[in-house]
């Protein structure tokens, strides 16, 4: 797994061993920031259910101000520091290590605000979809111009509308989809 573009473009990141993380492939992610483009630099960037951090990562060299990871497996969270820390990367985001619902009330409490959600909790949990897009949509983590962006199997249907989101685009890559949502 590797990062695509920008200043870390090329270097290589490392993943949990056996099947308790399915990263983003590297061809995904190119098709995700080849749609988001130049918006992601100076961006506030949100990688909920981050696992191996590549996506928050790849938003980092990509010219992000800030990125905020939830992962609340132990063991991932630890890989996403081990994974920032060989690139050289000591700010510009923060590790949040609590499961991703509550981790949205405190962000929303503290008054935070993102261009991008990006969610891929595990495909088989498709009530966690269903959850975090409907407090994303009663949050005051977006404004008008975001972006919501859910990765899932192409055999996991997402509603159009999850309160004020509405999905503006699907994107299928072999077994998995980027579904876009917009605030309407």
């Amino acid at each position: 797994m590797r990062i695509i573009a920008g200043t870390y473009g090329g270097r290589y990141l490392k993943s949990l061993k056996g099947g308790k993380l399915r990263p983003t492939s590297d061809h995904l992610r190119e098709t995700l920031f080849d749609v988001l483009g130049p918006l992601v630099e100076g961006s506030a960037f949100l990688d909920a259910y981050a696992g191996s951090g590549a996506v928050g990562i790849e938003a980092i060299s990509r010219g992000a101000r800030e990125v905020v990871f939830i992962e609340h497996h132990r063991p991932a969270a630890q890989l996403i520091k081990e994974n920032l820390a060989a690139l050289g990367i000591e700010g510009g985001y923060w590790l949040i290590k609590t499961p991703v619902i509550s981790s949205l009330e405190k962000l929303a409490d503290e008054g935070s605000r993102f261009d991008f959600v990006f969610l891929d909790p595990p495909y088989d949990e498709i009530r966690e979809y269903h959850h975090c897009l409907r407090e994303l949509a009663r949050s005051s983590l977006l404004a008008p111009s975001s972006i919501v962006i859910a990765e899932h199997s192409r055999h996991c249907l997402l509603e159009e509308n999850y309160g004020k989101l509405r999905q503006t685009r699907l994107l299928r890559r072999g077994d998995s989809q980027l579904a876009f949502y917009r605030l309407s």
